[in-house]
């Protein structure tokens, strides 16, 4: 009962302190000025709200947030005659404003039972800062590197991790701790979700997300996104990964044996905030050819990436050959039946990194189609062709957003020179016939979710904000690859998840941490990480100092949760089965908020790939200056030390600078032709220059660094 008391009291604080509708539902950050937007309208009839009622009116309004004018007037239609969505508990209406397509700001209002959504934008770019955001997750989880200015914001400042005795710069062997001949150099590379252990396996589609997300987008990566490498000339989110990639080369061994993962031996060791503050021993641990199956498709696919940016030759030899070797290690232990399904025995805690046999083989195709490109040799085709048809999806038709690697790579040998054309148009048959029966409903858009989002029960598991987002890139993917000849539908399903991760959801949450400085007005306040355990600093966006970097994607939903106690999450119907906690045992908030470079980076690919198809500015434009409507604006000196100017015509204009997180730390009066601005007090870092022409609502950014 005391964890009943406490899970209800922290939904209704959480609820009451916000002026957003608990029964209006839109995407917080916008639409794009051409998309479909359709809020929903939500009452309550089972699970923890089910006391609410609400009854929508019989028209609803969008409300200019500058002006206060309405825009545009229209009845709601019921949705499905009224009847429950099972996954959510609640009935509702659709309230589709798509003709409203001027950009600016707004909100949709309830005039006769008084309820508002929260406000967003419509602009030809509402989500590149939101995807930057979540990016940058990647930089905090950085493990061996300081967060300074002006990369971090001053709020999640802190000073280098496991750089101390027997850490990660002279790692030893966790079988034989005490031999220092056996010290190696592990430095580098990711935390892997909220605890500071890193783990090779777990790479395995993080690397091949981003990677696909990049080479889907290559343009929108550019080279000036805040993080230490921003200006070296190799897009950031390359950079970014390459901090990953280069740990990973570090993890592997000439003869192409991989060490499966290093961190800690027990969890009450470096458990501590912020991550800094840990000075007890790491240790690697044995080699493992799950390891070496991963490493060898990651290094491939990376090597394709990067043999096409010119300067990284060298780099690109050093990732291939490596993968070879690797692949050939693994290989051989395929061929002589020795692959190691038991060889992660817990001695580093806590992810059990082993793969089984299939997980295996599946790397190992991955591996073959991307070395088959890169080096045209017939015997990585033959290997393709010889073992997909065993493992799914080819084996028992399922495409789905848990094999998301293998489909891409499996789609992506059809495409190259020498392909096997039978196999090729067995994939792509395959894939055919899969979204034809559509048997669970979750390619395309239907009208099986109250929530537009339709994803099957079975899916809100541990972590479901990961196939979550993956069904949105499958639609993506066979979009792209021209499957059903439905592609407008298809991408249409794709947005419609993410607008579900940006609070058009039962609980109105936007599913990223502390997102209040990007616009989200209900954003996830808690989330399960060491960094920003229970009780510190970083506890609570809303409550405590700090709160929890912006932009990490928690676990989601988990209708499994394993605490019968605590109610929510327990007893919920599948999408509230969701509660904004992170406490430890027994609550066990891990199966619920964890964050996880798995899930970011599924995330990261879905938000990225809608970007890509609606367009975004130009990025020659985006640090150069900028033009807004027919008046040129321009800000300079940049960089800038005690102050920059804004010189242009500037009535009627709001101007605002942002710090790099997002918030508001200075507003600027908008008179004259030429404004000063003093920026004396500011810190060094980023900031972002806000542009609004308040007669037309044109809006734009513009960025400078203070040094």
């Amino acid at each position: 009962m005391r964890y009943l008391i406490f899970s209800i009291a922290f939904l209704l604080i959480n609820f009451l302190s916000y002026a957003q509708s608990q029964f209006i539902h839109v995407d917080q950050f916008g639409y794009y000025n051409d998309a479909p937007k359709v809020a929903v309208l939500s009452n309550p009839q089972t699970g923890y709200n089910s006391a609410l009622s609400y009854t929508a009116p019989a028209n609803l309004e969008v409300i200019d947030n500058n002006t206060m004018q309405v825009v545009f007037t229209a009845s709601p239609t019921v949705w499905n005659g009224g009847s429950t969505h099972s996954q959510s508990g609640d009935s509702g209406w659709w309230f589709d404003f798509s003709s409203v397509t001027q950009s600016g700001e707004y909100y949709v209002n309830d005039p006769v039972n008084n309820e508002q959504s929260a406000v967003f934008v419509i602009n030809d770019n509402p989500y590149l800062e939101v995807l930057k955001a979540s990016v940058k997750m990647f930089y905090y989880n950085r493990c061996n590197m300081p967060k300074t200015a002006p990369s971090a914001d001053a709020n999640w400042v802190d000073g280098d991790n496991f750089n101390n005795a027997l850490q990660d710069y002279n790692c030893r062997y966790i079988y034989d701790s005490s031999n220092a001949t056996l010290e190696k150099d592990l430095s580098g590379g990711w935390f892997d979700a909220g605890d500071y252990n890193k783990y090779i396996p777990f790479v395995y589609n993080v690397a091949h997300n981003l990677l696909s997300a990049y080479e889907m987008n290559p343009n929108l990566f550019t080279d000036n996104w805040n993080i230490p490498e921003s200006g070296n000339g190799l897009p950031d989110l390359l950079d970014e990964l390459k901090w990953e990639l280069d740990w990973m080369m570090k993890m592997a061994n000439p003869d192409g044996s991989v060490h499966i993962k290093m961190g800690s031996q027990n969890h009450s060791e470096n458990a501590s905030s912020p991550p800094s503050a840990n000075v007890d021993q790491r240790f690697y641990g044995p080699t493992c050819t799950a390891a070496s199956v991963t490493l060898a498709s990651n290094f491939a696919h990376a090597a394709v990436v990067f043999n096409k940016i010119i300067g990284y030759e060298n780099y690109t030899n050093s990732l291939q050959t490596t993968s070879i070797a690797a692949y050939n290690y693994a290989l051989n232990a395929f061929n002589n039946g020795t692959l190691q399904f038991d060889c992660d025995d817990g001695s580093i805690v806590s992810g059990d990194a082993d793969l089984n046999a299939d997980e295996q083989l599946e790397s190992l195709i991955v591996a073959a189609v991307y070395l088959f490109e890169l080096t045209g040799d017939i015997a990585y085709s033959n290997f393709v062709v010889n073992n997909a048809p065993s493992i799914e999806p080819l084996s028992n038709g399922f495409w789905g957003p848990y094999k998301v690697s293998i489909q891409d790579a499996l789609l992506r040998y059809g495409t190259l020179p020498n392909a096997d054309a039978a196999f090729a148009s067995t994939v792509t048959n395959s894939l055919a016939a899969a979204v034809s029966n559509n048997w669970d409903g979750f390619f395309g858009m239907n009208d099986w979710s109250l929530y537009r989002d339709h994803i099957p029960d079975w899916s809100y598991h541990w972590g479901s904000n990961k196939p979550k987002a993956g069904y949105g890139c499958l639609n993506q993917t066979i979009a792209q690859y021209g499957i059903g000849n439905d592609a407008i539908n298809q991408q249409q399903k794709a947005e419609e998840v993410l607008h579900s991760f940006h609070g058009l959801n039962p609980l109105g949450v936007v599913y990223l941490s502390n997102m209040y400085g990007f616009g989200a007005e209900r954003s996830c306040n808690e989330i399960y990480h060491l960094w920003f355990q229970d009780g510190t600093d970083y506890d609570n966006a809303q409550t405590s100092l700090y709160g929890p970097a912006p932009g990490y994607v928690p676990g989601g939903p988990n209708s499994y949760f394993g605490n019968t106690n605590l109610v929510p999450p327990y007893g919920q119907p599948p999408m509230k089965s969701y509660l904004d906690y992170n406490d430890g045992w027994p609550l066990n908030s891990w199966e619920i908020t964890e964050p996880s470079i798995t899930y970011q980076a599924m995330y990261v690919r879905l938000i990225a790939n809608v970007i890509g198809l609606r367009g975004y500015p130009d990025p020659t434009t985006m640090t150069a200056n900028v033009a807004i409507d027919d008046a040129c604006i321009n800000v300079y000196p940049n960089p800038a030390s005690n102050y920059f100017v804004i010189h242009g015509e500037l009535c009627n204009y709001r101007i605002e600078i942002l710090n790099s997180a997002g918030q508001l730390v200075q507003s600027i009066p908008n008179v004259g032709a030429e404004q000063i601005i003093d920026i004396s007090t500011l810190g060094l870092g980023l900031y972002f220059v806000r542009m609004e022409n308040l007669s037309n609502n044109a809006l734009s950014f513009q960025t400078i660094l203070k040094q």
